[in-house]
């Protein structure tokens, strides 16, 4: 039985691979691209507030 080693991910690889339009989510956790489930319930709450807040603040800066 053969066993691949895989060599980890750098962060600029990463970067590189990241697909733009996807409606998938990863991370880079241990030089390992993880796919993350979608939020849910307050999690996906938290994440909408959030957002709201931060183009509040870029339109209140007009940074837009």
């Amino acid at each position: 039985m053969t066993q691949a080693i895989l060599k980890p991910v750098t962060f600029d690889e990463f970067i590189d691979w990241y697909p733009e339009n996807s409606e998938n989510r990863y991370e880079l956790q241990n030089g390992a691209i993880v796919e993350m489930p979608k939020a849910t319930g307050e999690h996906s709450e938290v994440a909408g507030f959030l957002v709201a807040e931060v183009n509040f603040e870029i339109r209140r800066l007009g940074l837009h």
